[in-house]
């Protein structure tokens, strides 16, 4: 390791070590090292294997979150394993997430997972897409990803257009080259091989930047009108390339001009399998 290059697992390990009263002799025999090696780790002069990060974490106790510092800290990626959102324990978070989606009415949002998966729906925003998909094609979409693949609104700008799936499509490449994750290599996929998608689209996603927000074309009672698509994170956050799971997104469109009021479109009779309310 450089002498310059900052020890973070080293200082990680020192500082759980001691949080947990354990010394650097004891830590060692439940590892089965020895006291110079552990020294050597929080000194910066070793690098530890994916393996012994792990065993340390479990020596010293570490839950989910501390346990992905550490392993990012060694140059490993967080671990996390998919969770069921639908299962009882979340059920307080399904409540949560609901009256978010309410509170965001006139708005139209839609609550996702880690995968872009619909999870649930706002009024609004079966509302708004009712305008041009038919409400039997709108239940039956299950990835805002591929919804949004579907078709350009009419009289986009291919460019624009362009970009925005350029941009989808590098994220889901880089959590497959990531994590090898066999639902993002089988996104990556589907999502490629849309007839929209232009053939360079890496090379035109590596000249744009990823915003939380930015301004989308949409069409809206036969005209196209631009939408600022902005996007919040569900849950706790930790480290840096850690959330812990469910993994979710509000995505919600706000209109760029304050002279169109989606509000009108609430009264009608609404429904959608992922509209709880």
């Amino acid at each position: 390791m450089s002498e310059t290059a900052y020890n973070a697992f080293g200082h990680l390990l020192r500082f759980w070590r001691r949080v947990r009263g354990v010394s650097q002799e004891t830590l060692a025999l439940s590892l089965e090292s020895s006291t110079r090696h552990i020294s050597c780790l929080e000194n910066g002069k070793a690098r530890p294997s994916e393996a012994l990060v792990g065993a340390i974490s479990r020596a010293l106790d570490l839950g989910e979150r501390d346990s992905s510092y550490l392993r990012l800290a060694a140059g490993y990626l967080a671990e996390s394993g998919e969770v069921d959102f639908q299962a009882p324990e979340f059920k307080w978070l399904r409540k949560a997430t609901l009256l978010s989606l309410r509170a965001m009415d006139p708005y139209p949002a839609v609550l996702t997972d880690r995968y872009c998966r619909l999870l649930m729906v706002n009024r609004s925003w079966v509302a708004f897409y009712r305008e041009s998909v038919s409400a039997e094609e709108l239940a039956e979409v299950k990835n805002h990803y591929q919804f949004v693949f579907r078709r350009p609104p009419e009289g986009v700008a291919l460019d624009s257009w362009q970009h925005t799936l350029a941009m989808i499509l590098m994220y889901t490449q880089q959590e497959a080259l990531l994590t090898n994750d066999p639902i993002y290599h089988e996104m990556v996929r589907e999502l490629a091989a849309h007839p929209s998608v232009p053939k360079d689209w890496a090379q035109i996603a590596s000249r744009l930047e990823p915003m939380a927000s930015f301004r989308v074309e949409q069409e809206y009672r036969g005209r196209l009108m631009r939408f600022f698509s902005v996007n919040l994170t569900v849950g706790a956050m930790g480290p840096a390339s850690f959330a812990s799971e469910p993994r979710l997104v509000i995505n919600t469109l706000y209109p760029e001009t304050d002279e169109l009021d989606l509000s009108e479109a609430l009264d009608g009779d609404l429904s959608h399998p992922l509209l709880y309310y």
